[in-house]
């Protein structure tokens, strides 16, 4: 839901009240057309605002928090539960932290997740992937996205079609956190608009979210994962092919 231009311009006078617009798009690394052309359409992305906030050391999360629709984002952030941190590591990392525990010297072997042996590579960060389809699924309870788009209005069906795409609209991302009732700038991470830090997850939350996890644990997830992108990969497969088909009885 792009902000109004006029909120959006007393925002950003408090900001930086002596600013120009070619001031604020040389500092933010917004194009200066872009800015433009947003203020004449009367509607002010979210990422312009969160850039911005960022040029100018503001946290970008309380700066949305700042506009009317995201006005809950200004209260204390909700800490991130282990589903969602788990749901925010790649399926790459969680590969290598296989192999890391598996290999030779990797200990005793116990299967609790405590004995790592080597260190596997430092987890990449989010968005990656999956990142917003596994975060949504990490928090539905059967009925989210019914909730979400009774909330929204929303279709259910175009919802699905950006966790398939792995993107979600921000004013969706937020909806999606109140009907969890989980921390409302978490779905902003898993789309990629804002950082773990910025959104108030503790440093190295989702490295130890993954320590925490068993053999076992780890194993499932990951085949799950894997499984998961292999009916995919078979899809996009099919879909090609078909394509090719439909271009050769065309020729």
């Amino acid at each position: 839901m792009p902000l109004p231009a006029k909120a959006f311009q007393r925002w950003l006078h408090g900001v930086a009240p002596d600013a120009s617009v070619a001031d604020v798009a040389r500092a933010s690394g917004v194009k200066r057309t872009t800015l433009a052309q947003q203020l004449v359409r009367g509607k002010v992305a979210e990422a312009t605002v969160v850039a911005i906030s960022r040029a100018f050391n503001m946290n970008p999360v309380a700066a949305l928090g700042s506009f009317e629709p995201y006005w809950d984002l200004g209260k204390p952030p909700i800490p991130p539960t282990l589903q969602e941190l788990v749901s925010q590591i790649a399926t790459a990392d969680l590969l290598h932290a296989i192999i890391a525990r598996t290999e030779p010297d990797a200990g005793t072997g116990n299967g609790t997740g405590t004995d790592k042996g080597t260190a596997p590579p430092g987890l990449g960060p989010p968005p990656h992937a999956t990142s917003v389809k596994n975060w949504v699924d990490a928090i539905d309870d059967g009925e989210l996205r019914h909730r979400v788009s009774a909330a929204t209005g929303v279709a259910p069906q175009n919802y699905s079609a950006q966790l398939t795409a792995n993107r979600l609209a921000p004013e969706l991302a937020v909806a999606t956190s109140r009907a969890a009732g989980v921390g409302l700038a978490s779905g902003l991470v898993a789309a990629g608009l804002v950082t773990e830090a910025e959104a108030g997850w503790p440093p190295d939350a989702r490295q130890a979210a993954l320590d925490g996890m068993t053999d076992g644990e780890l194993t499932a997830l990951a085949g799950e994962r894997l499984q998961a992108l292999g009916k995919a990969l078979r899809r996009q497969e099919h879909d090609q092919r078909q394509t090719e088909t439909i271009w050769e009885n065309l020729g």
